[in-house]
């Protein structure tokens, strides 16, 4: 291949992740080109007229068809669970579709943001990111399904419908029509027939049974019929059946799907305004659809937003759920960003509009003549610049940042003053009013801080707030020194050509100021990397012996960075290599503050241009992860014994009784060290370590497990095996005050240990730690245990399976977890999360290199193995 070739295949792989998004723009564009043309003829203040003086009547059944078409969509759910064979309470069901599909079909991209919402709230219940994606894959390939049917179907008895816009012959549509129905109608049929999975690119999909297709298809068509009528009774009558018009409807329903446009707008509304009949005018056709978006689309989306707030007020109240939602806490949590970002981006979209529309009520016409232009077109341009402004603001209340959250209050209160200023516009005060009431019981959720909250007392955190508070004075006081309309110089306003282009620069320069000083606080700062010091030590070791977690011991190792939260009640572990910023274990301390610290190092990492890396962390923080966008990847599996109960008795525990008596009658005697450990007793187990070490044609590792070093391990107890007042072996123990859990880290015996050795050593400690009230003993990881190679999985868990199964020359994976078997333990999955374009292979090396103790130790080692 030339360089010519080269080069123009890695712009093809640059440019390739960007097409759908180049094409939905494309789409999109073409679609508000095509929709300009057709409303040209269009009185904006004529459509609004009408749109307010619709019977009520008529808004009242759009109401009614719409709640029946979202309570039809529960039954996409229910068929799709019955498709994956789960079970789920059904308010939970109706719940997490109504969520699904209200925020889905207005933010857009339905299958992906319905089904990020449907995995927030299934996923507290017990169901798998596969089953959640086989939900949503269903729901979305039924409707796919389901329209082409109904809406070829309905084309094929009128192919009038779309003639004018087809430019074929009438019958061509007919059988063109019937054509793809037969072909639709025969994939079903061989889908169904088909008993044997099916794998399309690496995904396998079991056929559905006949009944749960006819079912899901039933659900599929009174969906459709009930989306179709809430449109028709918003248009003007006509001579337009409804037969026809469902053909009309179901194809801008069809191509707004295809388009990937948020909520297809403008391509479905192009498509319906040019396929209706002459007797139903532009300007008609523009009403209806415009109640139409407002009733099927924002209604449902408001009152997703109400359920979302009710449900935060009675958590911030201390008012639990019903007892069948009480699993969902997690999950509703974690819809709020996402939920209110969009809320509050449509809002700042709706003002920066509003400030550019003319007047559309005869009051609002009125109090122009009334009021001075200075006045008037200051309110717009405030009106403007907080639209704008919460632009910015929606992206950081994305991120959950604490002071977006803020600024949003702030906004929402401004943009209702500047509504009811600019004329009185009381039905933008009042949508305004009911999104800062929305916000305001959903504080609790955004807790990360950035500048614009973080040291508050620090230079740098002073003038960013003097720079946005001066920027975001500058535009309220002209807007106020506009008010005395009186004085000469603000006529002046309106009569010389000159002084408006001066003001309305200056004031546009203070706009974008005001808004690139949101981007700027919105950011977060940088951090220092140095590994911590002996007094970080000790705060770390405070906060490590007053939570749960015994991993936390590994923080005290010295081979760290910590970065502690603002209140110094939390704390998290790292170490950089390359561009992985690599954080061990979730952070540890104050519970309340453990997602606010992982955001922390998380923007930071991305500030400093890295990939942040959370190593070998549980499912307690999957949300979490999710929230960050992070893909995770099983690692192994970790094995934990509950201590309740447990002890050498009964038939279950008769091979491990009997080993556990015969190094009894070989003289081992167990013995647990209190700490600190005498400096002397230290030295007696380095030679045991530096053999054990030599054994293994290894060195000390760091990072995620400990090493020999005296001064850390004396400070923690330890448990040593002696035989004939040797000791023979040793394990350096891991525990806190909490007495939720123990652990270990070092375990390490000399080459001629007596038989039984390991297996005496972790049973006593279980027996120790049972006996000393402790609720649970790790015994540590098994690495690659749990991975699955079945169809579909991903590709690193497949080569991970691979590898645990067949790679006994490299490591007896299979081996370690049979030995721990033995205590029967509880097998808990332990991931890496990691952003989901990033290298894995460099991801994995850097974790590697951390591990080893650096490059060049780490190929050293590898080096010495046979």
């Amino acid at each position: 291949m030339d360089e010519s070739e080269d080069t123009g295949t890695t712009l093809w792989q640059r440019v390739k992740p960007l097409t759908p998004y180049l094409v939905t723009i494309a789409l999109f564009a073409a679609g508000t080109w095509a929709l300009y043309h057709l409303l040209a003829p269009v009185d904006l203040r004529s459509v609004m007229t009408q749109a307010r003086a619709t019977p009520l009547p008529v808004i009242g059944l759009a109401l009614l068809t719409t709640a029946a078409s979202y309570a039809t969509l529960i039954g996409y759910d229910w068929s799709a669970l019955r498709y994956i064979g789960k079970s789920l309470p059904f308010p939970v069901t109706a719940l997490g579709s109504f969520l699904g599909y209200a925020f889905g079909n207005t933010i857009g991209a339905g299958p992906i943001t319905g089904g990020a919402v449907r995995y927030r709230i299934y996923s507290a219940l017990g169901l798998s990111a596969y089953d959640i994606a086989a939900i949503a894959t269903f729901g979305a390939s039924a409707f796919g399904f389901g329209a082409t049917i109904i809406g070829f179907g309905a084309l094929a008895f009128h192919p009038h419908a779309l003639g004018h816009l087809l430019a074929m012959p009438p019958e061509t549509i007919r059988w063109g029509s019937l054509a793809i129905v037969a072909v639709a109608l025969a994939l079903l049929f061989a889908i169904a027939a088909r008993q044997s999975e099916l794998t399309v690119r690496g995904i396998t999909l079991r056929p559905p049974t006949p009944g749960i297709m006819a079912a899901q298809f039933a659900f599929t068509g009174i969906d459709l019929l009930l989306a179709a009528t809430t449109l028709y009774l918003l248009l003007p009558p006509s001579d337009l059946g409804f037969l026809t018009f469902l053909a009309v409807f179901a194809a801008g329903i069809m191509a707004g799907v295809v388009s990937h446009v948020p909520g297809g707008v403008g391509v479905f509304e192009t498509v319906i305004i040019a396929a209706l009949p002459p007797s139903v005018s532009t300007e008609q056709a523009a009403i209806g659809l415009l109640l139409f978006r407002m009733i099927y689309y924002l209604v449902p989306f408001g009152v997703a937003l109400v359920i979302l707030a009710v449900t935060e007020m009675r958590l911030a109240t201390g008012r639990a759920l019903p007892p069948v939602l009480q699993g969902l806490l997690t999950s509703i949590g974690a819809l709020v960003p996402l939920a209110i970002a969009a809320m509050v981006f449509a809002s700042g979209a709706i003002m920066m509009v509003s400030s550019l529309i003319p007047p559309t009520s005869d009051l609002a016409e009125d109090l122009e003549l009334l009021l001075p232009p200075a006045l008037l077109e200051s309110g717009a341009l405030l009106t403007s610049a907080l639209g704008a402004s919460m632009l910015v603001i929606a992206h950081g209340l994305l991120r959950r940042v604490q002071g977006a959250w803020w600024l949003a209050v702030l906004a929402l209160s401004g943009g209702i003053a500047a509504s009811l200023a600019n004329g009185l516009d009381y039905e933008r005060a009042l949508m305004l009013a009911a999104a800062l009431l929305i916000l305001l019981p959903t504080r609790r959720e955004f807790f990360r801080t950035t500048r614009l909250t973080r040291d508050v007392l620090s230079l740098r955190w002073s003038l960013l707030m003097l720079g946005l508070g001066g920027a975001m004075l500058a535009v309220l006081f002209f807007a106020q020194k506009a008010t005395p309309y009186a004085h000469d110089l603000w006529w002046q306003f309106a009569s010389d050509q000159s002084a408006p282009r001066a003001l309305r620069a200056a004031l546009l320069g203070f706009v974008v100021l005001s808004v690139s000083l949101l981007v700027f606080a919105l950011r977060p700062g940088r951090m220092r990397h140095d590994l911590a010091t002996p007094e970080e030590l000790e705060r770390a070791r405070a906060l490590v012996m007053s939570q749960p977690d015994p991993e936390a011991h590994i923080a005290l190792t010295g081979d760290k960075c910590l970065m502690f939260s603002d209140s110094g009640r939390s704390a998290l572990m790292y170490r950089i290599q390359n561009r992985s910023w690599i954080a061990l274990h979730e952070p540890f301390g104050d519970p309340a503050e453990i997602r606010q610290l992982a955001w922390a190092f998380h923007d930071a990492a991305y500030a400093a241009n890295a990939r942040p890396i959370f190593y070998a962390v549980s499912t307690q923080y999957v949300p979490l992860w999710i929230d960050m966008g992070l893909a995770l990847i099983k690692m192994g599996e970790e094995a934990v014994v509950p201590l309740k109960g447990f002890s050498l008795e009964g038939p279950s525990r008769k091979r491990l009784r009997t080993t556990h008596n015969r190094a009894l009658r070989d003289g081992l005697r167990f013995e647990v060290l209190q700490a600190p450990v005498a400096r002397e007793v230290v030295e007696q187990l380095r030679p045991i370590s530096d053999a054990w070490l030599v054994s293994k044609s290894g060195g000390e590792k760091g990072f995620s497990v400990g090493r020999f070093d005296p001064e850390v391990i004396a400070r923690a107890p330890i448990a040593v095996v002696r035989h004939a007042d040797r000791i023979v072996g040793f394990a350096t123990l891991w525990q806190t005050d909490q007495k939720a859990g123990a652990s270990l880290d070092l375990m390490r015996h000399v080459d001629d240990a007596p038989s039984g050795l390991m297996e005496f050593l972790f049973t006593e400690l279980l027996l120790h730690y049972a006996a000393e009230g402790y609720a649970e003993f790790s015994l540590g990881n098994a690495p690659l245990s749990g991975l699955e190679a079945r169809r579909g999985a991903r590709l690193t868990a497949r080569m991970g399976a691979f590898v645990y199964k067949h790679g006994r020359q490299f490591y007896n994976f299979e081996g370690l977890r049979a030995f721990k078997d033995k205590f029967d333990p509880d097998w808990r999955p332990i991931y890496v999360a990691i952003p989901p374009r990033a290298n894995i292979l460099a991801v994995a090396t850097d974790i590697a290199v951390l591990i080893g103790g650096g490059l060049r130790q780490t190929v050293k080692k590898k080096a010495r193995k046979p």
